[in-house]
């Protein structure tokens, strides 16, 4: 997905598995159909915060026209990003566990998933390098940008924002975990019973949704640095002197543009993710090839 939203998979595919454990490869697939799903059918509220994000402004970089535009890179990388992130989580969930003493804490999914975010966002960043441009008009094809990129920057240019992104889904996890857990624990209390797989949904999109809106401002860097056109001169070059500069020439509020449609993104999208994903392995069971 967008590294955006990328996004609260962890708590989904947690909250989707709890009802009826699944075997790894399935849950993988079924995962990657999910996240398809949520990255497809919410394309439009991501080209709002890209546009609103951009230095150019909305409408400059295209208002309300040419919503699906960079949906084929976004659908494209959504998959694979999926399954990066579901695998080393998973892998690192349990070596960070074994560590310490089989001895489970929220903190060390949190832990967990960063390393997931780290892996996962070998793919996603060249994949969201070329969504956006395409969303803001930078380009008119894949191709273009694909081209374009490789004769200006090389390999590298597709991971412009490689490291802001990161240091946006580090917290996004350890603000994300803490609040799910809390919700889950008082839901669960107050219906004196465990909370339900879609319970367990709405919880995680809630908190993701706060997690969201928290680390905007990170989101908003990573945009701009991805964005930036390709120059001998860059303005935006890191993620501290990027929101220094944003926040001195715009204004601190600045810092939180397209913070609607990402909020609405994550929350909406953990609902379509769950609907997916149970759909997909229900489908997938139906082969018989897990059995």
């Amino acid at each position: 997905p967008p590294p955006a939203a990328a996004q609260p998979q962890r708590l989904r595919l947690s909250a989707a598995m709890s009802e009826k454990p699944s075997p790894f490869t399935l849950a993988l697939v079924a995962g990657g159909v999910a996240g398809t799903s949520v990255d497809v059918s919410l394309h439009p509220l991501d080209t709002l915060r890209t546009r609103l994000q951009s230095q150019e402004g909305f409408w400059k970089s295209g208002g309300f026209k040419g919503m699906y535009r960079g949906i084929f890179s976004a659908a494209l990388g959504s998959a694979p990003g999926a399954a990066f992130f579901f695998s080393t989580y998973e892998t690192m969930k349990k070596v960070i566990k074994s560590t310490a003493g089989d001895k489970e804490h929220w903190t060390q999914h949190s832990a967990a998933s960063a390393c997931g975010e780290v892996a996962a966002c070998l793919v996603r960043v060249p994949t969201a390098v070329v969504t956006q441009n395409m969303q803001v008009g930078h380009y008119n094809s894949f191709s273009e940008a694909v081209t374009t990129t490789l004769k200006h920057s090389g390999v590298r240019g597709f991971y412009a924002g490689y490291g802001t992104t990161v240091f946006r889904e580090i917290p996004f996890a350890f603000i994300q975990f803490p609040i799910y857990e809390s919700f889950k624990k008082t839901w669960a209390g107050y219906q004196g019973a465990e909370t339900t797989p879609v319970q367990g949904a709405l919880c995680g999109s809630v908190a993701g949704a706060i997690a969201g809106g928290l680390t905007t401002p990170l989101d908003v860097a990573k945009t701009r640095i991805m964005l930036e056109k390709h120059s001998d001169v860059k303005k935006y070059t890191g993620t501290v002197t990027t929101l220094r500069t944003i926040a001195a020439e715009e204004g601190a509020l600045a810092l939180f543009k397209g913070i609607e449609p990402r909020v609405m993104w994550i929350t909406i999208g953990g609902f379509i993710f769950f609907g997916a994903y149970e759909q997909a392995t229900a489908l997938l069971w139906r082969t018989k090839m897990w059995d």
